[in-house]
């Protein structure tokens, strides 16, 4: 039986189609047939592909001679797409291994263009409002907090009459940037987590029958839909696409920050990028993280979005992929992904990024 999460995607999807002419899974955005098109073709992370979706919209309809392909799936497969070179460009929040770059003859660019925050939704009939501390959070998805009513859930809700549910975890099931960042947070708050469970794209999550799996943030989101008692990580723009309650986390400061543009501005205000290059390409290295920031106003888990491009390839091509960074990286875009559930590019990392799009040639 459908869930009503998705069909809130699915009835997303139709209006992707209506517009564009294709499923959900993969974006086409065109116009009136130019002279000598340039076909764009991308692939990977789910965690951006909200305000992927707006702006290769209005991108290609400016500039009508390009056209856009952008497959969503995983960071994983954006960063197997790149390595194996089957794109012009992937997306991936989990950037990629400097190891894995000096593969690539071309050299590579890695820019942050967006940013998120990864979200806790839940599905407990009746609540509309939780909070979770940090050894609340950790302890459930370490598989250690197993019921609702776990004194250490209720002493942060002492107005709220928690059920006995029993809690199910649901975890991506494939190779995703989102559990990069999920795991890179929960590993710095919690030794035991590192250890046991680990900082990855894939980390090890307990083999309890509670832990589920789904494909995508959008899988994640319908899957804690179907499932009362079920909580689970998702970028914060899918969580309001499917309209799930988002719980309210303590940050590193004791405080409870609920997700948006202004506490994800906060915790990106710490980052520090490396003073070094890319291999063989030679560009800067704009691969940070903040795994916890110190700020009382951050929110916990809030990292940048980036897309993988190629140094060197056809003229077309390079020209038509510094259009659309520069798009992407004009004010007014950066604007528009605060208002539907992402975090725009701090000013001064916005205008490090615009420099370093001449990398791409």
């Amino acid at each position: 039986m459908l869930s009503r999460c998705a069909a809130v995607l699915r009835r997303l999807a139709v209006i992707l189609v209506v517009a564009t002419g294709i499923p959900l899974s993969g974006l086409q955005l065109q116009a009136q047939v130019p002279e000598n098109p340039v076909n764009l073709r991308g692939s990977g992370a789910s965690f951006p592909y909200p305000i992927y979706v707006e702006w290769f919209r209005q991108f290609t309809h400016r500039e009508n001679n390009i056209f856009i392909f952008y497959e969503m799936s995983s960071s994983g497969d954006g960063i197997r797409d790149f390595l194996g070179h089957t794109v012009n460009f992937a997306a991936s929040d989990a950037a990629i291994e400097i190891d894995e770059l000096k593969k690539v003859k071309e050299g590579g660019v890695v820019l942050p263009v967006t940013a998120g925050q990864v979200v806790l939704v839940f599905n407990l009939p009746g609540i509309d409002t939780l909070k979770l501390s940090r050894k609340a959070y950790v302890g459930i998805f370490m598989g250690k907090v197993r019921h609702w009513d776990d004194p250490i859930i209720a002493a942060s809700n002492p107005d709220i009459k928690l059920p006995r549910t029993e809690i199910s975890v649901v975890t991506r099931s494939e190779s995703s940037g989102t559990s990069y960042i999920f795991s890179g947070h929960l590993s710095t708050v919690s030794e035991e987590f590192r250890q046991n469970i680990g900082l990855d794209r894939t980390p090890d999550w307990p083999r309890l029958s509670t832990f589920k799996r789904a494909p995508g943030n959008q899988g994640v989101a319908a899957k804690v839909r179907e499932i009362p008692g079920a909580i689970g990580y998702v970028e914060h723009g899918f969580a309001n696409i499917v309209n799930l309650p988002v719980a309210i986390l303590e940050n590193r400061a004791g405080r409870f920050i609920e997700a948006n543009a202004k506490s994800g501005a906060a915790a990106l205000e710490e980052v520090e990028f490396p003073d070094s290059k890319l291999p063989v390409s030679g560009a800067p290295n704009l691969i940070a993280w903040v795994w916890d920031p110190k700020g009382k106003d951050a929110y916990p888990i809030t990292s940048f979005s980036w897309l993988l491009l190629y140094a060197n390839q056809e003229d077309n091509i390079a020209q038509a992929l510094r259009q659309m960074l520069v798009f992407m990286l004009n004010q007014n875009s950066q604007a528009e992904a605060g208002n539907i559930g992402l975090v725009p590019l701090p000013e001064n990392v916005r205008l490090r990024v615009l420099n370093a799009v001449t990398y791409v040639q």
